[in-house]
């Protein structure tokens, strides 16, 4: 599964710096153990990986945010995609665009 991931933190304040760096803390921690891969962009992150690891990685930083930094409320949205037909990657996904930009 490939989604991409916003994850908004309430009441905490006009600034979510903090925040967003812990949940891509998090994130990477989980990539760096192969279990999902991640891209962030400028309005979330974009995570692949199977079903359980991807939504195994959206719980955790929920948990991270809501226990450990003390955030009360948290707002996140997804969207989501699968494929049979053929594996593809993030990158291959983003590729394919640059291409046609290229040509």
């Amino acid at each position: 599964v490939m989604i991409d991931l916003c994850v908004v933190p309430l009441g905490v304040g006009v600034s979510v710096r903090k925040e967003v760096t812990e949940v891509e803390r998090v994130l990477r921690a989980r990539e760096a153990e192969g279990k999902i891969v991640c891209r962030l962009h400028g309005f979330g992150t974009n995570v692949s990986g199977h079903w359980d690891d991807v939504m195994g990685a959206v719980k955790e930083v929920h948990e991270v945010l809501h226990d450990r930094m003390g955030v009360v409320r948290i707002t996140s949205s997804m969207r989501l995609g699968t494929r049979i037909d053929k594996a593809q990657s993030i990158d291959d996904k983003v590729a394919v665009v640059e291409e046609g930009l290229a040509a």
